[in-house]
C-alpha cells in the first residue's frame, strides 16, 4: 500500500499557496545547503543527502515531481505533488510506493521536515503524527 505525508500551508505559514516549481526550488535550496556542508567537510555530502534526480512528469493533467534514485540498490524513489483540500488549504503531498526502501522512507521524512520548516507548515507524517509548532522560527 502506498503511504503519504502532507505539508499543509496553514495560518502562520510563510506563504499562502505553493506550486510544484516552488517545491523544486526548495529542494534545490536543500541540495545547496548540503553542498555547503560538504565543502566544510571536504566530502560530497550533497550526493549522500539527496540521492535522487528530480523529474517533472504529468499524468491525467496533473503534474508531479518524481525523485528517481541515483543508486537503485539503496533507493527506489518516490513522488511529490501539490494540491488543495476541499476547504482550499494548499498542501504538498509526498507519496512512497509499496516498493520504497528504508532509505526512501528516511529521506522522505527528512525532506518533509525540511519543507515544513521552511514553509512553517503543518506536517502530517506517514505515521499520522502531526507537527506544527516545532517548526516555528
Amino acid at each position: 500500500m502506498k503511504k503519504s505525508t502532507y505539508i499543509r500551508l496553514v495560518n502562520g505559514s510563510t506563504q499562502p499557496d505553493i506550486s510544484l516549481d516552488e517545491v523544486q526550488s526548495l529542494l534545490d535550496l536543500y541540495v545547496a545547503r548540503m553542498k555547503k556542508t560538504g565543502e566544510q567537510l571536504d566530502w560530497d555530502y550533497a550526493s549522500a543527502a539527496f540521492p535522487y534526480e528530480p523529474i517533472v512528469r504529468e499524468e491525467n493533467g496533473i503534474s508531479y515531481l518524481t525523485l528517481t534514485p541515483t543508486d537503485p540498490e539503496l533507493y527506489h524513489g518516490f513522488w511529490l505533488g501539490v494540491g488543495k483540500e476541499d476547504d482550499s488549504t494548499p498542501f504538498i503531498q509526498i507519496v512512497l510506493p509499496k516498493s520504497a526502501t528504508h532509505g526512501d522512507v528516511g529521506k522522505a521524512n527528512e525532506y518533509a521536515k525540511f519543507l515544513a520548516k521552511e514553509l512553517k507548515g503543518q506536517l502530517s507524517l506517514f505515521n499520522q503524527s502531526v507537527l506544527h509548532n516545532e517548526f516555528k522560527k
